[in-house]
């Protein structure tokens, strides 16, 4: 277990650092670099899109490297992207940082999450993928508290986080350990196909879930929210996904099929609509609770459900299609959101989740259509014999 908790460091980083800090960093770049919200969502779409680069070859990284070496390669060039963020102003540059920092972190979040799925063989239990995603709530909670007491300095901050992700590449590097790999492991086959109706639900999570927590900093600016107001409602969130593990470790690992993730995508979805219902200080809290709370709960139940369903051989081919998946999703929600935000409101970019989530949850537990098949004709009952006459 302190095994997983320290992997859980990647997350922390590819994740919360890499992937969502950037919400808290938004507002400020946005003033400072004119960004229109479609802009802002387009650093977001830019950074899934290298997310997504990185998921497509992460299969043949770790093919060539071992997943030991692909989980240390991807920290180490998370914490050099995000420390070179803060190097130039040029939206094109940016982009292509930002992407970088994507393609990185994917490897991280794949490789971990197989040495993670291999720790809870080991062990028996399901709590070490749960630990493993849940990590992503130390990177949050950091952002949270450091980033808003930075003010406006948005460089400066991109700097502490590329420190960080470098604190816990180190921290984290004795860890990544997978037990019985060969140097000449093999990615195996990627089984997507009968968990058709999983990926479909991942994949409208991905869409709608990062939309939430990439625009809550700008939603709760436009509302004239107090910097302190901003601290807690992050920390809040990062925090509650710490405790993930204690939710929702035992539902993953007894649940049968998809209810787990379908419950968690349900909670999530009514957790985004709850600041829309009446956007008070306390509720938004709230939201942001309920979120955290679930959010990186869909990943590990996932996680456990491929673990479950396919050959071990075949594990990190089927994470790397189905974070592929992931991948694509959350590229395009941010940009599309904010498409729609431009035009509306912030309040937008929380009804996207809301909406997509939802609906992610009604697929995800939609039951199997059976094969039609030629049913024979039932045998008419035998007609009762008469009796004999005599008798």
């Amino acid at each position: 277990m302190w095994q997983a908790v320290r992997l859980a460091l990647g997350t922390a980083s590819a994740l919360g650092l890499a992937r969502f800090a950037y919400g808290l960093l938004l507002p400020a770049m946005r003033d400072d670099l004119r960004w229109t919200l479609a802009e802002a969502g387009a650093m977001s779409a830019a950074n899934g899109l290298g997310y997504l680069l990185g998921a497509l070859v992460t299969a043949a990284v770790v093919r060539r490297s071992g997943v030991t070496a692909a989980f240390r390669r991807g920290m180490a060039g998370t914490a050099v992207a995000l420390a070179a963020t803060a190097i130039s102003d040029d939206f094109a540059v940016l982009l292509v940082v930002r992407a970088a920092a994507g393609a990185a972190g994917a490897v991280v979040f794949i490789a971990g999450g197989v040495i993670a799925s291999r720790i809870a063989t080991r062990v028996g239990s399901g709590t070490p993928i749960t630990v493993y995603f849940a990590g992503a709530g130390l990177g949050i909670a950091f952002g949270g508290v450091a980033i808003p007491l930075l003010g406006d300095g948005w460089r400066a901050a991109w700097v502490v986080l590329g420190v960080a992700a470098g604190v816990a590449a180190l921290a984290s590097w004795t860890a990544a350990r997978a037990d019985g790999e060969a140097p000449a492991a093999t990615a195996g086959r990627a089984r997507v196909r009968p968990l058709w109706r999983v990926a479909s639900a991942y994949a409208l999570f991905a869409l709608g879930y990062i939309t939430y927590i990439t625009f809550l900093s700008a939603y709760l600016v436009e509302r004239r929210a107090p910097t302190w107001q901003v601290v807690l409602t992050w920390a809040a969130l990062g925090l509650a996904v710490v405790a993930t593990p204690v939710l929702w470790s035992r539902p993953i690992a007894a649940w049968p099929g998809a209810r787990a993730p379908a419950t968690l995508l349900g909670v999530l979805g009514g957790g985004a609509a709850l600041a829309l219902v009446a956007p008070t200080p306390l509720v938004i809290l709230g939201s942001a609770i309920v979120y955290g709370a679930t959010f990186m709960g869909v990943p590990a139940a996932v996680t456990a459900l491929i673990r479950d369903a396919v050959p071990a051989a075949d594990l990190t081919a089927t994470l790397a299609a189905f974070t592929t998946l992931f991948a694509a999703g959350q590229t395009a929600g941010p940009w599309l959101a904010g498409l729609v935000a431009d035009r509306t409101s912030t309040d937008a970019t929380l009804a996207w989740t809301a909406v997509l989530c939802a609906l992610a949850a009604v697929i995800a537990v939609s039951p199997r259509r059976r094969r039609s098949a030629r049913r024979a004709p039932r045998p008419r009952p035998a007609a009762p014999a008469r009796p004999r006459r005599g008798s």
